[in-house]
């Protein structure tokens, strides 16, 4: 069915003669066209062909709207469906290119309902949204055109995927009647030709001048407008900052934008919106004199000496020695000799510091108790890093802080046993 349609539109165009083919805006249009229908996989329906009358109006050359009607006779596939008559009404909006010429292709898309007797879905009536491409072939000066088109129907709210295609005629109805033919006007007297003038003074006549008025002394190109030897927006005579390199925002004046204030212009900034008041480099970062990662600005512990590790603040982070000291004891047994090399470890890793060597307690007792308890505790951790680990006494200093610093709980069993502990700070000075 399709192929013969094709043939007879092929036919059709072979047989059309020259003619000087346009959309008409303003004009009304009449479409009859017979097509094929596709359905989705679901509906157990096969194709079928379809016919169909359009009804438009040519808002201009470009653009028009159009009311289509069709009715499609479907057939069922197997005895699970039943044969269907398939309406749709829609309204559709059309984009045309080339309007003036004989062969005018164009983009449609649209809104509507489809309507099925029987229902071939959970609902006889649904939405339907129709996009699609076509082309115009017009036969006979700007009244008839040949049509063919391919849709593609979605309809809700379960969506249903259909394929129309179609072809069919245009008549192209209620033509504007053409232009008048101009009568030409009677040459105008001649009139003599005034001395060049040149109002403001810069060298160049007021006819060429596209900036008048300029400034007495301004230096000007061809065009009479001042001169802006970087090109950034900035005439020279204005510009504080010349030789900006091409391609930089600059303020008003001409100058770099420096938008975080830092004194670095944002083109050579590598760190843009550094806090107001931070010191900065020569790229706009934010210093950081000790090099410990944390810039100055928000280093709590300058001067920390390299490779110390540390934390947020920039100051040295502290070394947690896991000992599971008992209740009221400071007995630190050859077990925990391997928690004791990290110590060790680390206070070499830091020649020349004084480590701290702090001993901690959990609540148990009273605090004047667990202030000599933490003190012990931390002396025989020191003892243990002398005798075993050959570090001198001279680079270690015990000192306890009984129950006063708690990493947990004191009121539950594990906690307690978290706060009985030793911290080496090994790191700091």
């Amino acid at each position: 069915m399709f192929k013969k349609l094709v043939l007879t539109v092929a036919a059709l165009c072979c047989l059309a003669f020259p003619v000087a083919a346009e959309i008409q805006p303003g004009a009304f249009t009449l479409s009859p066209m017979f097509g094929g229908h596709l359905f989705d996989g679901d509906q157990s329906l096969e194709t079928s062909s379809f016919w169909g009358l359009g009804l438009g109006y040519n808002l201009d050359e470009n653009w028009a709207l159009e009311g289509v009607y069709t009715r499609t006779d479907a057939d069922a596939e197997d005895s699970s469906t039943t044969d269907t008559e398939v309406e749709t009404i829609r309204l559709d909006a059309l984009y045309h290119f080339r309007p003036t010429e004989k062969l005018v292709p164009y983009l449609v898309a649209g809104l509507g309902g489809i309507y099925s007797d029987p229902d071939v879905g959970t609902e006889r009536d649904h939405l339907l949204f129709n996009y699609g491409v076509g082309v115009k072939y017009f036969i006979l000066d700007n009244l008839i055109a040949l049509r063919a088109d391919v849709r593609h129907l979605l309809d809700f709210p379960e969506p249903d995927h259909n394929l129309q295609y179609s072809a069919g005629l245009v008549f192209q109805l209620g033509k504007p009647a053409p232009a008048p033919v101009p009568v030409a006007a009677p040459a105008p007297t001649p009139v003599p030709t005034p001395a060049p003038v040149d109002s403001d003074g810069d060298g160049v006549i007021d006819t060429l001048d596209q900036c008048p008025g300029t400034a007495p002394g301004v230096a000007v190109d061809s065009k009479g407008c001042p001169l802006d030897s970087d090109k950034d927006g900035i005439a020279d005579y204005l510009d504080q900052c010349p030789n900006t390199p091409a391609g930089v925002a600059v303020d008003n004046t001409g100058c770099p934008l420096d938008s975080d204030g830092d004194g670095v212009f944002d083109y050579l900034d590598q760190c843009p919106n550094t806090p107001a008041g931070a010191p900065v480099d020569s790229k706009g970062c934010p210093l950081d004199s000790d090099g410990d990662g944390v810039f100055d600005y928000l280093d709590q512990c300058p001067g920390t000496p390299a490779g110390v590790s540390v934390d947020e603040q920039g100051c040295p982070t502290v070394l947690t020695l896991h000992i599971n000291f008992g209740h009221d004891s400071s007995q630190v047994g050859p077990q925990y000799d391997g928690e004791i090399a990290k110590a060790a470890q680390c206070i070499r890793d830091y020649p020349g510091n004084v480590v701290f060597i702090d001993g901690h307690t959990d609540s148990t007792g009273s605090a004047e108790y667990n202030q000599k308890l933490s003190v012990q505790r931390a002396q025989a951790v020191v003892n243990r890093l002398i005798e075993k680990f050959n570090i001198p006494e001279s680079r270690m200093t015990a000192r306890g802080f009984g129950e006063d610093k708690p990493v947990a709980n004191n009121k539950i069993p594990e906690g307690r046993a978290l706060n009985r502990r030793v911290e080496v700070a090994c790191g700091a000075k």
